[in-house]
């Protein structure tokens, strides 16, 4: 049967694997996780979604093992030590037997870190010092020794990941964490082998990605998350033309990126002046690898319940699948909202689809 969208809902290729559609679910933190180790009921969150009809899961951001990777609380999800990474296995389990792919997002939060995060009391590490108003060390410069090490926790996640069963692993370099901290000129104020031009602001990226990529087989899809915008500010932008981008781009995808995930808060809107390309169209055109377009997919600010049938986000969707301009397309919140969305848009069944409201953030449904 011919529905709208068709295209969206088209097997694709993701490594060796083949994706029942097109669609995403985009990785978003819950902090569902006692002492950083998903249980049951997560592995059943992740299960609906996939059974509901999504092709490929992002799972949230998970925490390499460095000591100030996380941010936030211990639920905070960890992908590593025995505990946290035999409930990830579980997870990989339900979302497999429920027919869809999964893929872990590997994460450091940076400096976004304040001492005394999940119960530490240790500063944040990043690419520069920053200290607080009474001289307190908020964040550490990263020393090599420190990069050496963060570099090679990527690698094991990214290991483990494979070794768990997952379909591929997702790098997160954006909005505002640490490596998007270091690839960012204000962030970035080194003056050593990892500062200075975006050439060098790449490092550490590069090295991330080349240590990832040679810790799993040449076949399993490294995926790499990247945005202007970062948390806080949907203004920043981490590049102003496409040349910047072309320059930011053609580094990571040489290093060995097979999917990049485009982080944008509208997906379908002009990512620099002069042109109507997205931002997702342009890392397509420069890089001629598959892109995740992502922002904003099913959160159209409509009247009435369920979705209506005219959803500009929708409509966008459609076109940019249909010309080329990404690959996939993730949805996060609308997602979260309801487990059954994929299934619910395949049969247009538009009323029964539903929305997403904050209360959606306070439980594990």
């Amino acid at each position: 049967m011919n529905t709208r969208f068709d295209t969206l809902f088209r097997p694709a290729p993701f490594g060796p694997a083949t994706l029942r559609n097109r669609l995403v679910m985009a990785p978003m933190t819950r902090e569902f996780s006692p002492g950083g180790v998903p249980g049951q009921n997560v592995a059943d969150y992740y299960g609906r979604r996939a059974a509901g009809g999504v092709g490929l899961i992002v799972t949230e951001g998970t925490l390499i093992d460095h000591s100030a990777a996380n941010a936030y609380s211990d639920r905070v999800p960890r992908f590593h030590d025995d505990d946290a990474l035999a409930g990830w296995q579980r997870v990989a389990e339900a979302v497999h037997e429920a027919g869809g792919h999964v893929i872990p997002q590997i994460w450091h939060t940076g400096a976004v870190r304040k001492p005394g995060a999940s119960g530490l009391p240790i500063p944040a590490y990043g690419p520069v010092e920053i200290r607080a108003p009474d001289g307190a060390v908020q964040c550490r410069a990263m020393t090599p020794a420190d990069i050496d090490a963060i570099v090679q926790a990527y690698a094991d996640a990214a290991a483990q990941a494979e070794r768990l069963g997952f379909d591929g692993v997702e790098i997160h370099g954006a909005h505002g964490y640490l490596i998007d901290q270091f690839m960012r000129a204000a962030s970035n104020t080194r003056t050593d082998g990892y500062g200075g031009s975006l050439t060098v602001r790449l490092r550490f990226a590069l090295e991330v990605i080349t240590a990832v990529r040679n810790a799993v087989a040449s076949s399993f899809p490294v995926v790499f998350r990247f945005s202007q915008w970062k948390s806080g500010d949907y203004t920043a932008r981490l590049v102003d033309d496409p040349k910047q981008l072309a320059r930011l781009l053609e580094p990571l995808s040489t290093a060995g990126v097979d999917v990049f995930h485009v982080s944008t808060r509208r997906f379908w809107e002009p990512a620099f002046p002069g042109s109507e390309r997205t931002l997702a169209a342009w890392t397509r055109h420069l890089t001629g690898k598959p892109v995740i377009a992502v922002g904003g997919l099913g959160l159209d600010d409509l009247p009435g319940p369920g979705l209506p049938a005219d959803s500009p986000s929708l409509e966008h969707m459609k076109t940019g699948l249909e010309r080329g301009d990404f690959d996939f397309i993730a949805a996060g919140r609308a997602l979260l909202a309801d487990a059954a969305w994929a299934d619910k848009l395949r049969g247009e069944r538009f009323e029964a689809i539903t929305r997403f409201e904050e209360r959606h953030l306070a439980s594990l449904d």
